[in-house]
């Protein structure tokens, strides 16, 4: 028998009363965890096991899966569900992590993650705009895909007054350095010293400040699109969960 914490992504059913669940852990990446009689009134597992449960699951390894035994939850989340905006951007962070997460490696600073924004999420500590750029560039540099936001990357220039930030090549540079594609487009997004900051911030600080920082409604939507276009670009791929949430 073995435990495990772990905080539950993706749920399919099986059958009338069964389903699957993907669980986010520390240790061994996203695991599938079948869950017998999931379904029944009576089901001891039920909150334990819904979407965005942070739980206790122990359960018992057979043929390289593993079945639930019992499930004690950690937290639920329970008011994300009482707004559809924020049930549907914690929608997106669970689909995010699903593609992007294997199995059988640590991932404790993504599941750190996962829980700490879905907890100012929750509980508006922060602007949803906010919470769902600093999720997806915080995870892009956990996975690896870090944009390089020492200096300029032609002139070498640590902070310049005017900042193109260049999506596809994963870099900035300086307005003087770039004036041939500085003008915006998909590609690149011109702003200035206070996104670079806020980028830095994001990537570069301990996770205990993480999220102690402010910016303006201007610096906001443009990093809320660099952030948005970074990681549909490194990733290759749309989320429908991400289309939803736009239409709301």
């Amino acid at each position: 028998m073995l435990t495990i914490d772990g905080i539950v992504i993706r749920e399919r059913s099986v059958g009338e009363q069964d389903k699957f669940i993907d669980v986010l852990t520390a240790k061994d990446g996203v695991i599938e965890i079948s869950v017998k009689g999931a379904k029944k009134i009576n089901s001891k597992s039920g909150s334990s096991t819904q979407l965005f449960a942070y739980s206790r699951f122990c359960v018992q390894l057979r043929k390289q899966r593993y079945y639930l035994n019992s499930a004690e939850p950690v937290c639920i989340f329970y008011n994300l569900r009482t707004d559809i905006k924020k049930l549907s951007l914690a929608a997106f962070f669970a689909d995010i992590v699903n593609y992007t997460i294997d199995r059988q490696n640590e991932y404790g600073e993504v599941l750190r993650l996962m829980l700490n924004t879905l907890h100012y999420l929750e509980n508006d500590k922060r602007p949803l705009e906010f919470l769902k750029s600093l999720f997806e560039l915080r995870l892009c540099a956990e996975l690896g895909m870090m944009p390089a936001i020492v200096g300029c990357s032609e002139c070498g220039e640590f902070e310049p007054e005017k900042v193109v930030f260049r999506i596809s090549d994963g870099d900035f540079c300086c307005k003087e350095c770039c004036e041939a594609s500085a003008e915006e487009s998909f590609s690149n997004i011109l702003s200035d010293k206070a996104m670079l900051h806020a980028v830095r911030h994001i990537v570069l600080t301990d996770f205990s400040k993480l999220y102690n920082f402010r910016v303006s409604e201007r610096i906001m939507k443009n990093l809320s699109e660099y952030t948005e276009r970074y990681l549909i670009n490194h990733l290759g791929c749309n989320f429908r969960t991400l289309d939803f949430y736009r239409s709301l």
